[in-house]
C-alpha cells in the first residue's frame, strides 16, 4: 500500500458542491473581491500615527556618541592536564553491585552477600556506597533493592 498522497488520488467530492476554482461568497459580501486594494504597510507615510519608524541608535559600530571602549577581559590561564596517571588512596578503582527482590528477608540476604564479598577481598577499601530501589527485569519485572559499593 502506497502512503504517498498524489493529486490524482485527491477526491473533490469531499468538499461539497462548490467548484474549488470559484470565489466563495458567504453572506452579503465576500472577504475577497476583485476591487479590494492591498493593505498598506505601516511605514507607507499615509498619515501621522505618532510612531517613529526611523532606525534605533543602540550605540553599535556606526555610533560612538556616549559609548566608551569595552574593557578587554583577560581570562586566567587554564591549568595543564596531568600527563601521568594520578594515583591516590582516595581514588575509586572499582565498583560492585548487589541486588535482591524486595521482601522481608532481603536485608539479611544482602548483609550476608556483602560481608562474604568483603571477607573474600580483604584488600578492598570502601570509598562510597549508594542504595536505591528500582525494577529489575528477569522472567518478570519486580522491584529490587540495589546497593552499589565503590572501592
Amino acid at each position: 500500500m502506497d502512503d504517498d498522497v498524489d493529486s490524482r488520488d485527491f477526491d473533490t467530492k469531499d468538499f461539497g458542491s462548490e467548484d474549488l476554482d470559484e470565489l466563495v461568497v458567504y453572506g452579503d459580501a465576500s472577504a475577497i473581491s476583485g476591487d479590494d486594494k492591498p493593505i498598506p504597510f505601516d511605514d507607507s507615510g499615509t498619515g501621522d500615527t505618532g510612531v517613529s519608524h526611523s532606525p534605533l541608535n543602540l550605540g553599535g559600530a556606526g555610533s560612538t556618541a556616549g559609548v566608551s571602549e569595552p574593557e578587554t577581559v583577560v581570562w586566567p590561564a587554564r591549568p595543564k592536564k596531568p600527563t601521568g596517571i594520578a594515583s591516590s588512596p582516595e581514588r575509586i578503582t572499582g565498583v560492585k553491585t548487589f541486588f535482591a527482590k524486595l521482601h522481608p528477608g532481603a536485608m539479611d540476604f544482602l548483609d550476608e552477600q556483602i560481608t562474604n564479598w568483603l571477607r573474600d577481598n580483604p584488600g578492598v577499601v570502601i570509598k562510597r556506597t549508594n542504595t536505591t530501589t528500582g525494577d529489575v527485569q528477569a522472567k518478570k519485572t519486580e522491584p529490587n533493592i540495589i546497593i552499589t559499593v565503590w572501592y
